[in-house]
Formats: structure tokens, C-alpha cells, sequence
């Protein structure tokens, strides 16, 4: 008889488990053996119970509750290991607020200087926070900027600024996401659209170049209306 062809979804899906098992243990050599022992440990105590209790039934509930402890521990591990891949890098800040779950609006680059600070808008059920890359001695006048033309079309919303980084006073990208869920809940589902929408109005704020002018070169003329 012919061999069934495997399912390429499910193949696929076992590709990426390896591929991000790889990058835990890239991150943290005990990742992995730490996500067995989740397993392992919550499977023995549900047997043991089994065994005092006579009840068959906590053995399947073992098993179940042990997949599903490994897997919640995996996604842990998976998403501390793709903090610490994103540490340092551009856009790092970026790339965890554009990871949230729910409503939450992203604007990746709203404003970026010469030295390449970048500062990002989101709309949610706070209102609407600026989140900064960037050194706080060059950001905090950015953010400044940003909250002002941002507050000249939110009116009475509530705008907040957060530095993302490891100065000072900033957020780590590892809390991020969880400082911005702290935050106190100000609007509605369809005011979140709303005022987003509105911001969408906003023209972005381009870096100058560094250094003089190449010769030859002209700054554009505005045009005559």
C-alpha cells in the first residue's frame, strides 16, 4: 500500500516548535529542559494522586494538564528569548508594541531625529502613549515635541510617554507590553478607532540630514498658494 502523504500544515507546525526550541536554547541553555520538567513534574503529581485516590480519571487529566503546562512555559521562554534577540536592535520597541494583543493602535516612527531616535505612537484603551528609542537625554525633547502636536488633536484625551531602553528611568523591552497594560483604561472600543483615525491626520516628522549640505544642493521652497 502507498504511504500517505504528511500534512504539510502539521510539518510545518513541527518545523517552527523546532526552530523556536532552538532559539530558547540559544537563549537559555536550561530553557528547554526547564519546559520538560513543567511537564514532567505536573504529570507525576497528578499519577501520585491517581494512585492514593483510586480515580483513574486524574491520570488523563495529568497528561492533558501537563501538555498544556509545558506549552504555557514554552511560549514563556519563547518570548523572553525573542526580548533578548531584540535587545539593542532599531525598532526593537516597535516590534514588542506591534506584538500586543487586543486593541491596541501602532504607529511604528511617527518621529525620528539625525541620530536616529525614533518615537512611536499607540492608541488604546488608556488613550494614546508616545513610546520612545533612544538615549532620555535626546528623546525627552521628542517626546515633548510629539505630545504637543499629538494633544492639538486629541483634546481632553489622555496622552502618556513612556521611554522604552535600560537608562534610567526607561521601561525594558521585556516590560514593556506590561507597563502599558497597567495603564488606567480611559476610552471605549469605538473611541480608540476614533481618535486613532484623527491622528492618522498627523504628517510624519522626518530626521534632517547630518553635517552641511552637499554642495549645489537647495533646501525646497514652499509653494506659493
Amino acid at each position: 500500500m502507498a504511504k500517505k502523504p504528511e500534512n504539510p500544515e502539521s510539518m510545518g507546525r513541527i518545523k517552527q516548535l523546532r526552530m523556536i526550541a532552538k532559539i530558547i536554547k540559544q537563549a537559555n541553555p536550561k530553557g528547554m529542559p526547564i519546559v520538560y520538567a513543567s511537564a514532567l513534574g505536573t504529570l507525576v503529581l497528578f499519577v501520585v494522586l491517581g494512585l492514593v485516590t483510586g480515580w483513574w480519571p486524574l491520570y488523563i487529566m495529568g497528561v492533558m494538564l501537563a501538555l498544556t503546562v509545558g506549552l504555557v512555559v514554552f511560549g514563556q521562554l519563547a518570548q523572553k528569548a525573542q526580548y533578548s534577540m531584540l535587545q539593542g536592535q532599531p525598532g526593537a520597541a516597535a516590534a514588542v508594541l506591534q506584538g500586543m494583543r487586543g486593541n491596541w493602535e501602532v504607529t511604528p516612527a511617527v518621529a525620528v531625529n539625525r541620530d536616529q531616535d525614533i518615537v512611536h505612537r499607540v492608541v488604546g484603551y488608556p488613550g494614546i502613549i508616545l513610546v520612545s528609542e533612544g538615549p532620555g537625554s535626546r528623546v525627552q525633547k521628542m517626546l515633548v515635541a510629539e505630545k504637543k502636536r499629538v494633544q492639538r488633536i486629541a483634546l481632553d484625551v489622555p496622552v502618556y510617554d513612556v521611554q522604552a531602553g535600560d537608562g534610567e528611568g526607561q521601561i525594558p523591552i521585556g516590560k514593556l507590553q506590561r507597563h502599558l497594560m497597567k495603564l488606567p483604561r480611559n476610552l471605549k472600543k469605538p473611541a480608540v478607532y476614533e481618535v486613532n483615525n484623527r491622528l492618522k491626520a498627523l504628517p510624519q516628522t522626518l530626521p534632517m540630514p547630518k553635517g552641511p549640505l552637499p554642495r549645489g544642493a537647495k533646501m525646497p521652497r514652499p509653494k506659493m498658494r
